[in-house]
């Protein structure tokens, strides 16, 4: 089964993707803390309202213990009591794009199942591909009857 990867960015205004494509490279620079695997990760989320939310990867010498940028993107938005989202995007040092992880790709599903994710390589070129096409068949809060 594949999926559609798009080059698009459609959703968003030039400006917006401008800005979180900036943002989650922020991330990856400026704020990863990376000693033991030395791959740094950033993402940026734009939330309904325009605001803009940077995460990056926080590792932690127990390893499981560390945190990926998406979800860490998603906490500070959270904190902030934005809930609604309009897109995400993602970077690293990788010269090719890379997806958020399993965990990651639960995590934003609660959020946005039709969520846009900007997947960008370390040279700025970019796929996205939608939430649901990176996790088919998720769970999410309307299996549990909740309307979020």
């Amino acid at each position: 089964m594949t999926f559609p990867v798009y080059t698009d960015h459609d959703e968003l205004s030039k400006e917006e993707f401008k800005e979180i494509k900036e943002k989650c490279f922020e991330g990856t620079r400026e704020y990863s803390y990376s000693p033991y695997s030395k791959f740094r990760v950033g993402a940026a989320i734009l939330a309904d309202n325009g605001e803009y939310f940077i995460g990056a990867n926080i590792e932690n010498a127990s390893y499981g213990a560390a945190i990926c940028a998406e979800r860490s993107a998603i906490v500070q938005a959270n904190m902030h009591r934005n809930k609604k989202f309009k897109a995400i995007a993602i970077s690293s040092d990788s010269k090719e794009p890379i997806s958020p992880c399993g965990i990651c790709r639960q995590v934003i599903r609660e959020f946005g199942p039709k969520l846009p994710v900007f997947m960008f390589a370390s040279d700025g070129s970019f796929k996205k591909m939608y939430l649901n096409d990176l996790l088919p068949f998720s769970f999410g809060p309307e299996n549990l009857g909740i309307n979020p």
